[in-house]
């Protein structure tokens, strides 16, 4: 029997909450990824994806963007990753009566889950000014609809171009195309609220804002520090390499407020031992940190290094690394050896003893990886956190050697390869330079907006039509509510994009769906089968390939729809030619051959089996591409969350059934939550002070400066062994409690690891259902 779409949406009335595990995958991760797919997909199409998901001659998953090994096994996938693929290819279509049965404001208190399971979009729609529902459309029609809105502006910056990192390599690059070919920068993306905390940091110290290693160097690691990542959920098969780093002989130290099962214990899936044995332990030593704390640690860590070659001159520090390869040194050992010691305790809820320990481990390594994510970004201080993180690195000479370095987890399968393509507000001159010689024009050179000022340019009125490439911007985007606001102020969204999430029920006078094939499915152009290309956390670059036909023949593919749109605005302006970008995706890699900084004879790369791995200065020649010519060690002043007495830091969190804002059940098996999402994590100790109890209904307020308290009523606490001081609540839902302008110093990435809030007994029963935002 075919799956059907639901007609009523879920609610939290038959929430259940047991005991969090102590381990992850196992054949829990086997069950939970295989039953829904052969359920929704049957047995047939499930055996051909998933036995070409990640593979060489495959399609790239478009879940995460973890490496893949040299040597792929049969099943090369996680449990989350076969989850992706069973959303996407799901045969559940959007029907053409949906539209006419549903109102924008009757789908207005819907659930991001319910709005996905309706199934694939697979036409275009049209909701015009006064409307309230959508209607279908032919594509020439949607053409010029967007065509006719982007000519009639007043000035390009009128407008924006939103990515996702959903999109291709090709498309990204004929996507900040258009837009610059229309005159803007204006080229917000997902990466503005996730690692842009990464790259402002790293581009300043290692003159580069990615990984500074390959997918190896995590088997020739001594020591691999985890620090607000939770690869358990979001990057389940960094586990298996972890594992293999632990069997070469490598500790692992996390570094988390929250006990996550990924980091405490693992069961291959794939071996019988992950069946029959015990599960193996991932961290050597576990860190429950306070929420901010981080830069404190890191801080607290390099002093202890300092002082442990002032002790045994010669010894611990790589003095030659440092003379020859930084600068900064001495300003840096002078701004340590001022590190208040209580200062450091207070911040991060560590005792000085097991602070000495990871610093022990630090100093006892010769080779030393230290990984992140959006644990360590997403505060106020995320860009000197990560300056800090290489200041330590440095000192011992981490850092283009075997084993060692820098590494940025990446949480979307190609948002680092849409930054290499041009998605960006503010790239380059050389870029830009690169961009109009190739295709004969003047690039504009004034930075546009980031996601944050995106939203703030919406509520203005001086941003007119936003269009989306793939993603979710409403269900990503921090402080929800001026952000719908902000966007129902436009004349004209668009939003590319495989299944109806938030950012298609809030929209402008005018929107437009427009149906995109995914990575499963089979791109057919006039000149055969096409392939796209990818680029993955560690800077590789390889080609996917789709492998089912499409689910309808009425959807298109990203590039056919970019360089659709942009020919329908442009014409020959620039003469350039976007139909024989459609035609062949040749010609788009033959362009990124001759604009793209690593990426020369491009089309011959990406063809080869193993696809090609991106120049990477610090990595292959220990070349430091900063203003100086050198690693930057750097001195920032420290600085962590203060939470008045009777209030928690929030942090906004996964589900494990969950990708992004995408929902794929509202089960979060980790942590003890089955069939509800409308929970807060809190410490029964912090409960127990705030005269609160395991189960209750609470109000949660959050507190920013002067600014009204943002409110979301009827959440069932949770009793859980969190970090003292310290709470968490599924993200999108609680992503309201976040400020629009808090934002992390130097990349304006919101702060959503830090929110300052207050609970209160709650008016709504438990189990009631649905929380109400204020």
């Amino acid at each position: 029997m075919s799956p059907k779409a639901p007609r009523e949406d879920f609610s939290d009335a038959d929430i259940e909450v047991t005991e969090p595990q102590d381990y992850a995958a196992g054949i829990g991760g086997v069950l939970h990824s295989m039953e829904p797919a052969i359920k929704n997909m049957g047995l047939a199409r499930t055996a051909k994806l998933m036995t070409k998901i990640n593979h060489k001659d495959g399609f790239d998953c478009m879940s995460c963007a973890w490496p893949d090994p040299s040597h792929r096994k049969l099943a090369e996938f996680c449990e989350n990753g076969g989850k992706a693929v069973t959303w996407e290819a799901t045969p559940v279509t959007v029907p053409r009566s949906f539209w006419k049965e549903h109102s924008l404001t009757s789908l207005e208190d819907k659930t991001e889950y319910w709005l996905g399971l309706q199934g694939r979009i697979t036409e275009p729609v049209y909701k015009a000014k006064g409307a309230d529902h959508y209607e279908p459309v032919s594509w020439d029609r949607a053409f010029g609809i967007v065509s006719d809105h982007l000519n009639a502006l007043d000035d390009p910056n009128e407008a924006a171009f939103y990515t996702s990192g959903r999109a291709s390599n090709e498309a990204a690059f004929i996507y900040q195309l258009f837009a610059r070919a229309l005159g803007t920068n204006n080229l917000p993306d997902c990466s503005n609220m996730c690692h842009e905390s990464t790259g402002t940091a790293m581009l300043h110290t290692v003159g580069i804002g990615k990984s500074t290693i390959a997918y190896n160097d995590f088997l020739e690691s001594d020591l691999i520090i985890i620090m607000g990542q939770n690869p358990g959920t979001n990057h389940p098969r960094m586990l298996t390499a972890l594992q293999e780093a632990k069997e070469n002989g490598a500790k692992v130290v996390a570094v988390n407020p929250l006990p996550e099962a990924g980091l405490m214990g693992y069961k291959d899936p794939q071996s019988i031992r992950g069946y029959l044995g015990k599960p193996i332990q991932i961290a050597d030593q576990y860190l429950q940190i306070r929420s901010g704390g981080d830069m404190a640690l890191l801080q607290a860590i390099s002093k202890r290094v300092l002082e442990a070659e002032a002790a045994a001159p010669g010894t611990v520090l790589d003095r030659d690394f440092i003379e020859r390869h930084c600068d900064g040194f001495e300003a840096f050992a002078a701004h340590m050896a001022m590190v208040d010691e209580r200062e450091v305790e207070r911040a991060t809820g560590l005792s000085s003893v097991e602070i000495d320990e990871l610093a022990n481990r630090y100093i006892n390594s010769e080779r030393v990886i230290i990984a992140w994510a959006m644990g360590i970004t997403q505060h106020r201080q995320g860009v000197a956190t990560i300056r800090e993180i290489i200041n330590l690195l440095l000192l011992r000479g981490n850092m283009g050697k075997p084993g060692a370095g820098a590494s940025p987890i990446r949480g979307h399968s190609n948002v680092q390869g849409d930054r290499t393509m041009g998605v960006w507000e503010q790239m380059p001159d050389s870029f830009l330079d690169a961009l109009g010689k190739e295709f004969g024009f003047d690039p504009p050179r004034e930075h546009g907006v980031d996601s944050v000022q995106g939203i703030r340019a919406l509520d203005q009125g001086k941003i007119k039509v936003w269009m989306g490439l793939g993603g979710n911007l409403l269900g990503a985007i921090s402080d929800t509510n001026l952000a719908e606001s902000a966007m129902r102020k436009t004349q004209l969204s668009i939003q590319l994009s495989t299944k109806l999430n938030r950012s298609h029920i809030i929209t402008g006078d005018e929107a437009l769906i427009l149906p995109v094939l995914g990575r499963t499915e089979v791109d057919m152009q006039l000149s055969g089968p096409q392939y796209i290309t990818v680029e993955d956390t560690v800077c590789a670059v390889h080609a996917s390939h789709g492998q089912v036909k499409p689910i309808s023949d009425q959807m298109r593919s990203e590039v056919a729809i970019v360089a659709g749109i942009a020919h329908a605005t442009l014409g020959n302006r620039h003469g350039i030619d976007w139909l024989s970008m459609i035609d062949n995706y040749d010609v788009i890699r033959d362009h990124i051959s001759r604009v793209v900084p690593g990426c020369e004879n491009y089309n011959e790369k990406t063809r080869r089996r193993d696809g090609f791995l991106l120049p990477n200065g610090p990595r292959d020649e220990r070349r430091f591409d900063t203003e100086t010519g050198k690693a930057r060690i750097t001195v920032n002043e420290l600085e962590h969350v203060e939470c008045p007495p009777g209030r928690l830091i929030l942090q906004t969190v996964r589900s494990h059934d969950q990708f992004n804002t995408t929902i794929y059940s509202l089960n979060d098996r980790y942590r003890g939550v089955k069939k509800g999402r409308y929970v807060i994590f809190v410490h029964p100790d912090d409960l127990a002070e705030l005269g609160l109890t395991d189960g209750q209904t609470v109000d949660i307020f959050s507190e920013w400066k002067d600014e009204p308290d943002r409110v979301l009523r009827g959440f069932r606490v949770v009793a859980y062994p969190t970090a003292r001081g310290c709470a968490a609540a599924y993200f999108p839902e609680a992503n309201v409690l976040v400020p629009l302008d808090s934002t992390a110093i130097g990349s304006n990435t919101p702060v959503s690891k830090a929110v300052v809030i207050r609970l209160e007994p709650s008016s709504t029963p438990a189990g009631v259902g649905r929380p109400v935002t204020v």
